[in-house]
Order: C-alpha cells, then structure tokens, then sequence
C-alpha cells in the first residue's frame, strides 16, 4: 500500500522492505501490536472498575525525543498479528470487563482498524471505542472512522510549531493537530456521560506540560478552551520524564517542577476550564510505563 495516511505523505510503499525506506513511521501492512491490557491509569471518566481495554499499537509518525513508549513508537517492539486477530482482540477485552476499547496510536492502521472494528460490531461490541492519538492526522484519515468511534482522546503536544520540529521531528504539529482535533469534535460532538459517569461520546483533550515551556501550555489550553469552550474536556498532565533522547536537549533532560506544572493548571483556572483533569503527586516515574511483553497479542493457546 503506497502511505500517505498522515500529514508527513510520504508515499511509502508500505509492503516492501524497499518501500519501507521512505516511511517515517516504518509500519508495513501488517498490524503489529505490543501489548493487550485493563488500563487503569486513564482519566477516571474513561475506567470503570476494571480499566480502559488498551491495544497499545506499535510505530508512530513522530519521534519525540522524551518518548515514554519509545521501545514501540520509535523501536517497533511488538508482535505481528492479523485483522481477523483483531477482531478477536476487541471481543476479548469485552468479555474481559473493559469499560471502552481504546487504541492507542492507532492512524498508520486506520483501514486495518476500520475492517475490524465493522466485523466486531456485527459480532456484538457494544463497548465504547477511544480513538487514542498524538493528533498529527489528516481529516481525510479520521474520517474513514466515521460512526465506528465514539470518543477522541488526542494529544495537543505544542503551540508553536517550532517546539514540534525541535522536539518530535516533526512540521507544522499545531496547524495539523489544530484541524484534526476540530474534525474529531465534528464526528462526535460534545462530551456526553452515561448515568454511571463514564464518558460515552466526545473528546478528552490531553496535554502534557514539558520544562520550561509553561507558557506554550497555557496557549494550548487558551486555544482549547476559546475553540470548544466547556463541550470538551482537558486532562493536563504532569507525567513528564527526561528519557530516551530528552539528554540532547539541556533545557528539558530534568523533571518537571511542582511551580510549572501550578502554573499551568492556575491559567487554566483563571480563564474558566470547569472540565478538566490534573494529576496529584509523582507521576514522573517509570512504574507507570506498560511492560511491552505482548502480554494478550495472540490468541490464548500461543501465549
């Protein structure tokens, strides 16, 4: 399949190692996922008692120098599995108790994805299913997804579209996630709860505060909030950790401070976010990294 799925279009001809040359991402046609889980570290309007069922999908279109997940997004750690295994895997998150299916950096699959989703649909998913993202997506790509997902959980990274080529090796991140965030909005609507409190259609937009660039947060969350007002909600995280490549950069190869991450949530406050999600605490450590072991890739009678 020649790949322009993502706003880097770089026509690689994805079933070729020789076409596989020209790819960022460097994912082939085959689906490769790195671990099947019950997440339970997701905004609590996304995890009932048993967690979110997390398909955690390997290869990403950018290269974040601080990567917590860099063994798949960046190293392509995972097990190669087919659509007809993903059908499986949805159905086993169900009758596993999942309060939502969510895929997690899921758009270089997205017609792999799209084929499954429909077969487990017909086969009785009920389940919520999250479209987990770094949002550097095209609208064309999110909307071969119509009507099969039900809630957006996009990353909105940066503002200044300079910090996304310094830190992610990537161009113009905003104005790219700025219209794919806003055609998520369009395809689900505003954020609806079901009686027990669990989001069952709509966005939670994510945002997670790096050292020193505070004030890049706050026109993120200015951006948000002028954008969609209260029809969304944020989730401002504080889990930064300098790993993986963060060392080539000085002025963030150290953690974040409590007065950066107060300062972000204050303006957040301050110009009138009601719906939203901070962390409390430490959460800058590794115990909170999946272990990638394939754990429930394959079917039970090969793990």
């Amino acid at each position: 399949m020649i790949c322009n799925l993502c706003p880097r279009h770089c026509g690689a001809d994805r079933s070729t190692a020789q076409g596989l040359k020209r790819s960022i991402c460097q994912a082939s046609d085959d689906i490769e996922v790195a671990l099947v889980s019950l997440h339970a570290w997701e905004e609590p309007i996304l995890e009932a008692k048993k967690g979110a069922g997390t398909i955690f999908f390997s290869h990403c279109n950018l290269r974040c120098c601080f990567c917590q997940n860099y063994e798949i997004s960046a190293k392509g750690k995972g097990i190669r599995i087919s659509t007809e295994r993903l059908t499986e895997i949805f159905l086993e998150e169900a009758a596993r108790g999942a309060s939502c299916i969510e895929l997690v950096t899921p758009g270089h699959y997205t017609r792999q994805i799209r084929e499954a989703l429909i077969a487990a649909k017909a086969q009785g998913l009920t389940l919520p299913v999250v479209y987990n993202s770094n949002a550097y997506e095209l609208p064309d790509t999110l909307h071969m997804l119509d009507g099969l997902i039900d809630i957006f959980l996009p990353d909105l990274k940066y503002f200044d579209n300079h910090l996304g080529e310094k830190y992610s090796g990537v161009p113009k991140y905003f104005d790219y996630a700025s219209e794919a965030i806003r055609t998520m909005f369009k395809m689900v609507g505003p954020a609806e709860l079901d009686p027990t409190g669990q989001l069952r259609r709509g966005l939670i937009i994510r945002h997670l505060v790096l050292p020193w660039q505070w004030r890049d947060s706050c026109r993120c969350l200015d951006w948000i909030h002028e954008t969609f007002g209260d029809q969304v909600y944020v989730s401002i995280m504080n889990q930064y950790m300098p790993i993986y490549k963060a060392c080539r950069h000085p002025e963030i190869n150290r953690p974040l401070t409590t007065l950066e991450y107060q300062k972000v949530v204050r303006h957040a406050r301050e110009i009138g976010i009601t719906k939203g999600f901070i962390q409390v605490g430490r959460t800058d450590s590794a115990k909170f990294i999946p272990n990638f072991d394939g754990d429930h890739v394959l079917a039970e009678n090969h793990n």
